[in-house]
């Protein structure tokens, strides 16, 4: 079983200002949801775009993600 499908991904870009741009896939039952957003504690996370991916479109997005605008694998943030 693919481990998108248990939990959830979340891409992170650390930000000049001390906050973090993030990108949170929340796999639903037939798509996923990419949620990008921003985030300075103690404010709010701020939602930025919200998407949905059929399941085969992740990894292509994922690493366009990572390799393009140098997001990184990390720890939620909330």
């Amino acid at each position: 079983m693919d481990l998108l499908a248990l939990r959830h991904i979340w891409l992170l870009r650390p930000c000049s200002d001390g906050g973090t741009e993030y990108v949170c896939f929340r796999p639903g039952q037939d798509r996923v949801e990419v949620v990008e957003g921003y985030h300075l504690p103690p404010q709010m996370p701020l939602i930025k775009r919200r998407k949905w991916l059929d399941s085969a479109e992740v990894p292509h997005c994922r690493q366009q993600l990572e390799k393009l605008q140098g997001f990184k694998h990390g720890q939620p943030l909330f």
